[in-house]
């Protein structure tokens, strides 16, 4: 499907920059389409790595979604660190919405490093709740309500798939290194390297000014920033994680959890999922409720990434575990969950029915 030309009833376009839009070509679904999805790549990715997954959401939902796949943290712009393409995704969203004036909610799906990006731009993105309710009477159906808004549009859906939110350093986050402690610590110490910046907040060693790692940071409102805030605005948070052979982002990390929190699984008869082995639903806890918690119980973690367990799961999650163990791909999983390319990632095809049978229109 190149631009303008329909394919099953879904129309696209490419801009020059790259980003990818998608939407129904049915003429009364477009114009009656409200909700803003906006999907984010992982590092070193482009905007056609959700190609599949737009499609798919604009042919499920077509009378209700627009898809924006983001395109300004493209290829190597995803070394400059999670803050810097954050700031740039927040203005892109931002132009998208002055294009669209009859959208009223937003959601975002995120991919890897794209989920820590996502919410650094929901926090930029964030407007706190005014102090009236006022009806919206231009008749387009939308309605102020007494909350914040992302962009002055009703959060929804918050979806990552494989983010390392607890960061990549140590503790079998990146399996690829085998969790032998040498050879964590040997990356965390050439990680700017080969990533940049973005290697510096993903093995958390990042210290700029003095400042506590940006990881750190997001878990707090502060000045202009509203990242907590920003999260708990979302009707629905959503982790879509890898049980096993993901050698880019572990379970852990991308599921939020101690090493003692992950469950026991089994390979699923769901003929419908057939690659959804768990599901949690995971209430909001304070962090007085995770005082009987110590570090040193749970030797598989340090302080930092128990703080960010503890400021991340002040919020409710819904959590979706996969497993590719019986795929013929199942080695690549860390871009089959995403379907990245259509043809050698399809057996992730599942994964997106699930994300769009339980998205929140």
């Amino acid at each position: 499907m190149q631009n303008g030309i329909a394919a099953d009833g879904v129309c696209s376009s490419e801009s020059a920059n790259g980003s990818r839009d998608v939407w129904s070509c049915k003429g009364s679904d477009s114009s009656s389409a409200d909700h803003l999805v906006i999907m984010v790549h992982g590092i070193l990715g482009s905007s056609s790595d959700w190609k599949f997954g737009a499609e798919q959401f604009v042919k499920r939902l077509p009378d209700k979604v627009f898809v924006h796949c983001s395109e300004r943290n493209m290829s190597k712009l995803t070394l400059d660190g999670v803050d810097v393409m954050g700031e740039r995704l927040a203005k892109e969203v931002l132009e998208v919405i002055q294009e669209k004036p009859n959208l009223c909610k937003i959601s975002f799906v995120a991919h890897s490093v794209g989920g820590l990006v996502a919410r650094y731009a929901i926090g930029r993105l964030y407007r706190p709740p005014k102090e009236e309710v006022k009806e919206d009477k231009s008749g387009d159906g939308c309605k102020e309500e007494q909350r914040g808004t992302i962009g002055g549009l009703e959060a929804m859906n918050f979806i990552t798939v494989a983010s390392p939110h607890l960061g990549s350093r140590g503790n079998k986050q990146v399996p690829f290194l085998f969790g032998v402690t040498a050879f964590e610590k040997a990356a965390s110490c050439v990680i700017h390297w080969i990533f940049r910046r973005t290697g510096r907040h993903l093995f958390l060693t990042d210290d700029d000014e003095g400042k506590p790692p940006l990881l750190r940071r997001m878990l707090d409102d502060y000045d202009e920033f509203y990242f907590m805030s920003a999260l708990r605005t979302f009707k629905r948070r959503v982790l879509y994680s890898n049980v096993a052979y993901d050698h880019i982002v572990g379970w852990r990390t991308s599921s939020i959890r101690r090493d003692g929190e992950l469950p026991k699984w089994e390979e699923t008869l769901n003929e419908t999922y057939p690659h959804i082995v768990y599901e949690e639903h995971c209430k909001a806890c304070d962090a007085d409720q995770h005082e009987t918690i110590s570090i040193e119980d749970d030797g598989s973690s340090d302080k930092l990434e128990e703080e960010l367990v503890r400021g991340l799961s002040r919020v409710s999650w819904e959590k979706i575990d996969v497993s590719f163990q019986s795929s013929r791909q199942r080695f690549a999983a860390h871009s089959v969950i995403q379907v990245k390319d259509e043809v050698m990632h399809i057996e992730g095809a599942d994964v997106i029915q699930h994300m769009i049978d339980h998205f929140l229109t």
